[in-house]
C-alpha cells in the first residue's frame, strides 16, 4: 500500500459498491412487500367480510402466500450477499491487516494494540452480515409508508411522522450517550487482552517466581475497569432499546385510537384503521432495530477508523527496485527513538563498515547496541540522519527485497510454528532445499538437525518450544544466513550457545566476510568479536570510539587502567572486551 494514496479500506468497500447497490434494491422490493399484509387485512375486512365472498378470500390468500414467499427469498438473497460482502472483505483486508498488525509494535511503539486489526476486521466482517446493517438499508424506506398512512388519512399520517421524530431523537441521544462508553471500552478490551497475553508468555517466569497473585490482582483492576465501562455502554444501549420498544408499541396503540375514531365518525373504514397500524408499526420497526444493535454499529464504526488510521501508519511507500548491495553499509549521523517515544537513545552515529568486514558493538547495557542493531535492519525507524547499503538509504528499498539483503538474529530469539526448515528458509513456500542446507550448514547445526526425529521436517512447536535455548539460537542463526544475504547483524549471538555453538558462530562470521558480506556483532562477551576486524565502542547512546579493532581495544583497557585507583588492577569489564586475540591471529 502507498501512503498517500486512498485508504485500502475504502479501495475494497468501494470494490463492494455493486454488492451494496443490489442489497440496496432487494431491500426495497422487501419492504414494497411488507404492504402485504396491512393491504391484506384492508382487503379483508372492507371486501371479505362486507361481501361475504370466499373465492375472494382464498384468492387473495393465495396471492399473499406467494407475495410472502417472493419476500422471504430476496430476504435470503440479501443477506447472503451482506454475509459474502463480510467476508470479502475479511479477505481482501486480511493480508493488509495482519502486515499491519505484525508492524504496529515497530511504527506505531508498545501502545499499538494487540491484535486489534486483526479484531478490527473480525469485527466489521461480523457487523456485514448483522440485523443492524439491514435496519440501515430498511430505514430509507420509512417514508414511503409514512407516506401511506398519509394516503389512509392525514392525521394518522401526522401522529406517525411525529412518532417516527421522536424515536429518531433517542437514536441521537443514544449516540451521544453510549460513543464514549463504547469507545472506553474498546480500550479496555485491548488493554486487557495485551496483558493477558504478556502473562501467558512469560508463564514460566510467573510460575516460578510466585508472581501469579499479584499479576492476577493487576488482571483483577484492569477487568473490573472493562467490566464497568462495558455495564455502562450495555446500560446505555438497553435503556434506550427498552423506551423505543414502548413508545413504538403506545404510538401503534394510539395510531390504533386515533383509527377508530375516525371509523367512528365514518371518515375511514374499519380496515384502513388496522391497516394504519401495521403499516405505522412496520415503518418505526428498523429504526427500534437500529438501537437494539446500536452498540455493534457503535463498535463497527470505530473499529473502520481505526483499522484505516492503523493502515495508514503503518503502510510501505512502494519503492523501486535497486540492485543487491555489494560495496558496504554505512551510518551517517543516525538519531533513533523506540517506536511511539520521542525521547532518542542513539545520538550522531557516524560509521563504515565495508563489504569483507565484520563489526563488533560493544558497549554497556543500555548503551544502544540493541537500538542500533534494530536501525541497521530497518526494523526501528531512524529520527535523524541515515543508515545506507552502497550509498542507497535502506528505506529506498522495496521492504520484501531489503529483507533478502539481510539476515538478523535478534537477542530475544523467536521462531515460529511449523518445520525446522520452515523457519531456516523465512517460510518461503518456494525455498529451494538447499539453500536450507547451505545455511544449516553454515550456522554449523546441520549435524544436530538430522538427529532430530523428522530432520529438517521436525516440527518444532509454538515458539520453538520442543528445541532447547542453544538449539533455538542455532536455527535462528541459520535463518539469518539463509540464501546468504549481504548484511548479517547478530544481537548478542552466542548468548545460549555451548562451546560447539560459538566455533559455528565464529566460522559463521568468517564465511559471511569471505563471501564479500558484511558482519555486524552485538558484544558483552568477548569470543563474540574474535573474528571482527572493527569495532564500535557506544557509551550512553553515542559512538566513542570506532576502528580496528586492535587499536580500539587498546584505547578501552588504556582508559580502564587510568580511570583505575592506584594500586589497583583494571576492572575486567565483560561488556568491554579487552581479552581478545588480534584480527589477524584470528583470521
Amino acid at each position: 500500500m502507498v501512503a498517500d494514496e486512498e485508504p485500502i479500506t475504502r479501495k475494497i468497500l468501494r470494490s463492494a459498491r455493486s454488492g451494496f447497490i443490489g442489497v440496496g434494491v432487494f431491500s426495497f422490493l422487501i419492504n414494497l412487500l411488507m404492504l402485504t399484509g396491512p393491504i391484506y387485512m384492508l382487503q379483508i375486512y372492507d371486501r371479505v367480510l362486507a361481501s361475504g365472498s370466499i373465492p375472494t378470500l382464498l384468492t387473495l390468500s393465495l396471492i399473499v402466500v406467494v407475495l410472502y414467499s417472493f419476500m422471504a427469498a430476496l430476504d435470503m438473497i440479501r443477506q447472503r450477499i451482506l454475509i459474502r460482502i463480510g467476508h470479502k472483505f475479511d479477505d481482501d483486508m486480511g493480508t493488509a491487516a495482519f502486515s499491519s498488525y505484525v508492524d504496529a509494535p515497530m511504527k506505531l511503539g508498545p501502545q499499538a494494540g494487540a491484535a486489534q486489526p486483526i479484531r478490527d476486521v473480525d469485527q466489521l466482517r461480523s457487523f456485514f452480515s448483522s440485523p443492524g446493517i439491514t435496519a440501515l438499508f430498511d430505514m430509507p424506506w420509512m417514508p414511503i409508508y409514512l407516506g401511506v398512512v398519509f394516503m389512509i388519512h392525514p392525521y394518522l399520517g401526522l401522529l406517525a411522522t411525529a412518532g417516527a421524530v421522536i424515536l429518531l431523537i433517542i437514536a441521537v441521544i443514544t449516540d451521544r450517550l453510549a460513543r464514549n462508553a463504547v469507545k472506553e471500552q474498546s480500550e479496555l478490551s485491548s488493554r486487557r487482552s495485551q496483558f493477558a497475553d504478556s502473562s501467558r508468555r512469560n508463564a514460566e517466569v510467573v510460575r516460578g517466581m510466585g508472581m501469579l497473585e499479584g499479576i492476577s490482582d493487576v488482571w483483577n483492576t484492569v477487568n473490573r475497569r472493562f467490566l464497568r465501562a462495558s455495564a455502562r455502554s450495555a446500560e446505555i444501549i438497553s435503556s434506550s432499546s427498552v423506551v423505543t420498544k414502548t413508545f413504538r408499541l403506545a404510538l401503534q396503540s394510539g395510531v390504533l385510537g386515533l383509527g377508530a375514531y375516525l371509523a367512528v365518525i365514518q371518515e375511514i373504514t374499519p380496515g384502513a384503521m388496522i391497516a394504519a397500524s401495521i403499516i405505522m408499526s412496520r415503518a418505526l420497526q428498523p429504526v427500534e432495530q437500529a438501537v437494539s444493535n446500536y452498540r455493534q454499529f457503535l463498535s463497527s464504526r470505530q473499529s473502520y477508523r481505526r483499522l484505516e488510521k492503523t493502515l495508514q501508519a503503518t503502510a510501505d511507500v512502494e519503492r523501486m527496485h535497486l540492485p543487491k548491495p555489494t560495496r558496504g553499509i554505512a551510518t551517517q549521523s543516525v538519531s533513533m527513538a523506540p517506536p511511539g517515544s520521542r525521547r532518542p537513545t542513539v545520538m550522531d552515529v557516524s560509521f563504515e563498515v565495508p563489504a569483507g568486514s565484520a563489526l563488533g558493538i560493544i558497549g554497556r547495557s543500555g548503551s544502544g547496541k540493541s537500538t542500533l542493531a534494530r536501525g541497521l535492519v530497518g526494523v526501528w525507524p531512524v529520527v535523524r540522519g541515515s543508515v545506507t547499503l552502497d550509498g542507497a538509504p535502506i528505506d529506498q528499498f522495496p521492504a520484501s527485497e531489503l529483507g533478502r539483503h539481510i539476515g538478523y538474529l535478534p537477542q530475544d530469539v523467536e521462531l515460529f510454528q511449523g518445520t525446522v526448515a520452515d523457519n531456516i528458509a523465512r517460510f518461503d513456500p518456494d525455498f529451494d532445499p538447499n539453500d536450507v542446507v547451505d545455511a544449516a550448514t553454515q550456522a554449523g547445526v546441520h549435524d544436530l538437525i538430522l538427529t532430530f526425529p523428522d530432520g529438517y521436517n521436525t516440527p518444532i512447536g509454538e515458539g520453538g518450544a520442543a528445541l532447547s535455548g542453544g538449539q533455538r539460537q542455532r536455527v535462528a542463526l541459520a535463518r539469518a544466513l539463509y540464501s546468504n544475504p549481504f548484511l548479517v547483524v547478530l544481537d548478542e549471538p552466542n548468548s545460549s550457545l555451548d562451546s560447539d555453538g560459538e566455533r559455528a558462530l565464529m566460522q559463521a562470521i568468517q564465511s559471511i566476510r569471505k563471501r564479500g558480506g558484511v558482519a555486524v556483532v552485538i558484544a558483552h562477551r568477548p569470543s563474540a568479536v574474535r573474528t571482527v576486524d572493527l569495532i564500535a565502542m557506544m557509551d550512553g547512546g553515542r559512538l566513542r570510539d570506532f576502528g580496528p579493532k586492535d587499536q580500539v581495544l587498546d584505547r578501552v583497557t588504556k582508559g580502564q587502567k587510568e580511570k583505575a585507583p592506584a594500586g589497583q588492577a583494571a576492572p575486567a569489564n565483560p561488556q568491554q572486551p579487552v581479552r581478545v586475540v588480534s584480527s589477524q591471529a584470528a583470521e
